[in-house]
């Protein structure tokens, strides 16, 4: 039932966004979103450490890798043949001394053909096999990440947009894809190619490897400059990224309010702003990379320079053939191309660093504290609720509760009234454990909730709150969500004490209709409707009732009260309400404001004090009369 739950927004937790009520800021984004998007840009906290800690994630492919490596090593020594074969054809060609050897010629050519077709098709054999390897690893990550969000508690969400969230999970996940991939295989071939083109230009000639050696300083402090520059703009493209997917969910999840308040231009200028960021830090970063590849090229074309002339000269003096120029050549060219390569690998590395560093930093968060080795099974809770002094503030410098004292004894109403942010629906956070007080404690049962799991804890709670959530797939499945393994039946069954029943069979699938996104294609009392059965359902031992029924008109809601009261007999009920007439039957009617019980009582006992409760119940009642006649 966790999953519907969202806390009310008015225990000061935080500025509410634009497009959003101020009673709800989890179900929209709240004010984190705007925060969220004016945060400094950091560098990378760890490059080293958080490449280390994705390499890890390679370990579970060690077999996998090492036939890689096999395959790469194979291909790496044809590709060293392909040079020797090529000066062995052009020295079998020199007329210096008559005909052609057409034999060796022959012989060469023949090798160099079945070098470079087995070559071809090592290389297509190691991608074909790295492309899976990365899709699993990032497969992996990526099942880590979601399991670890199902982990975090709801204050972590609370203080961020959902889209930056998922912006992690997707786009920061599908980078580390192509990190893994592409730069895998290039850091072990070009390794492999730089070795072994060196030992075989040693072997053809010392000077002219000097020659060819003079490049490498150059691309060496080339690339350094300009990845020192990449990497901040890698990871500010991606902090600009999850700041725009932030900011489209917000908007998209949050459409109606936009049009409703006339804010589509607002909107259109706030992503017009991000975008540009992100497109004036992407261009940045594209642009500086870019200059990465020709300014290799012209330092490429001066050590070629430099073996022509040296090459030539001892070709003349007679030193060497013109047969080892060509395949020093061919060797040079591949010595050079791998440390190109690697350069801009590393510059790939700076993006990929960049979605793993934020992916981690998730996987970092702190987690619900588990649940102690002593923690208790709750079995057949009766539903008996004590606070006794509990306080609590989501931020220590805003409490919220200040020594709340109340018992509810098992099978007993209690309604919480008082005005937006007196902290109703906070007291239903820290009986659920959602968050636990910060002083004080709760006991159900006459035990501490923190004495029981979690998971037992929440599976004795049932949860209909004023904005429901409904997952996509069908109304069958929706109802079944906290009780899969319950008959149809007593699904049709809940859903008739609901009075969802005739309004589900007159829907063209019927149970099997499938629902829209949070059940778009329904009306707001129709998904009330479905929550309700999804609680009955699921046979609570403690209901809360967050304003069950205020999306519901006043003919549906008078229709479904004694549903309700079925559904609350026997059961520890917690009732919000700001329609008051649904609570007048209640046992215990508590008044919250600022965080304090000022009133407590029965309805006719509180009339009869003539504080604030007679005066909240005469607003109602005006107010109910007035929709009424309306």
């Amino acid at each position: 039932m966790s999953k519907d739950y969202e806390p009310s927004g008015g225990d000061n937790r935080g500025t509410p966004s634009p497009m959003n009520s101020p009673a709800r800021p989890l179900g929209g984004l709240g004010g984190a979103a705007g925060a969220a998007r004016n945060r400094p840009v950091v560098k990378p906290k760890q490059f080293k450490g958080t490449l280390k800690r994705l390499w890890s994630y390679l370990g579970h492919e060690r077999k996998l890798l090492f036939i890689i490596f096999l395959f790469i090593v194979a291909s790496a020594l044809l590709a060293l043949a392909g040079p020797y074969l090529i000066g062995t054809a052009v020295d079998s060609m020199e007329g210096g001394k008559g005909a052609v050897r057409f034999r060796l010629l022959q012989a060469a050519l023949i090798g160099l053909a079945a070098a470079y077709l087995t070559d071809t098709c090592l290389t297509l054999f190691q991608s074909w096999m790295m492309a899976g390897l990365s899709q699993r690893v990032t497969a992996n990550l990526r099942r880590a990440l979601f399991g670890k969000l199902q982990k975090l508690p709801l204050s972590y969400f609370d203080a961020r947009p959902h889209g930056e969230v998922m912006s992690r999970l997707s786009n920061d996940i599908d980078q580390v894809s192509q990190t893994v991939s592409q730069t895998t295989t290039q850091l072990m071939s070009g390794a492999l190619a730089i070795t072994g083109s060196l030992i075989m230009m040693l072997v053809l000639s010392p000077l002219l490897t000097l020659a060819t050696l003079i490049t490498v300083p150059l691309v060496y402090f080339l690339a350094r400059a300009i990845t020192r520059r990449t990497g901040p703009l890698f990871k500010a493209q991606q902090a600009e990224l999850g700041r725009l997917n932030g900011h489209m969910e917000e908007t998209i999840s949050g459409l109606q309010v936009v049009k409703a308040f006339n804010r589509e231009e607002r909107s259109v200028e706030e992503f017009e702003t991000i975008n540009n960021r992100l497109y004036t830090v992407g261009l940045k970063a594209q642009i500086s990379s870019g200059f990465l590849m020709p300014l290799l090229g012209v330092i490429n074309n001066i050590g070629f320079a430099a073996v022509a002339i040296v090459g030539g000269t001892l070709a003349v003096r007679g030193s060497i053939t013109v047969g080892v120029i060509a395949s020093f050549l061919s060797y040079s060219r591949q010595f050079v191309r791998p440390i190109n390569e690697l350069a801009n690998v590393y510059n790939l590395l700076q993006s990929g660093v960049a979605g793993a560093e934020r992916a981690f930093e998730v996987l970092d968060v702190e987690e619900e504290p588990k649940d102690p080795a002593e923690a208790e099974t709750m079995e057949n809770p009766q539903g008996a609720v004590v606070f006794d002094d509990v306080s609590f503030g989501y931020r220590p410098e805003a409490p919220i509760l200040k020594h709340i004292r109340f018992e509810a004894p098992a099978g007993s109403s209690t309604a919480l009234v008082g005005p937006t942010g007196a902290g109703k629906t906070t007291i239903v956070n820290l009986l659920t454990r959602f968050y636990d007080a910060t002083g004080g404690r709760i006991l159900i049962d006459g035990m501490d909730v923190r004495s029981y799991t979690r998971d037992s804890l929440r599976r004795s709670f049932g949860i209909v709150l004023q904005d429901t959530y409904l997952f996509a797939g069908t109304i069958r499945e929706n109802i079944k969500y906290g009780s899969p393994e319950a008959t149809d039946r007593e699904m049709q069954e809940a859903a008739e004490l609901a009075n969802a029943d005739s309004f589900i069979r007159r829907l063209p699938g019927g149970y099997d209709t499938v629902l829209a996104e949070n059940g778009s294609n329904l009306s707001q009392g129709q998904r009330q409707l479905l929550a309700i059965a999804r609680v009955i359902l699921a046979k609570p031992s403690i209901l809360i009732l967050d304003e069950a029924t205020s999306s519901i008109d006043t003919r549906t809601e008078l229709h479904i009260q004694d549903a309700l009261l079925k559904l609350m007999r026997n059961r520890t009920t917690f009732i919000i309400a700001h329609r008051l007439n649904t609570i007048r039957d209640a046992d215990t009617i508590m008044v919250i404001e600022d965080g304090e019980i000022v009133e407590r009582g029965s309805h006719d006992e509180l009339i009869g004090q003539k504080g604030a409760y007679e005066r909240m119940f005469a607003n109602s009642f005006k107010q109910l009369e007035g929709a009424e006649g309306a």
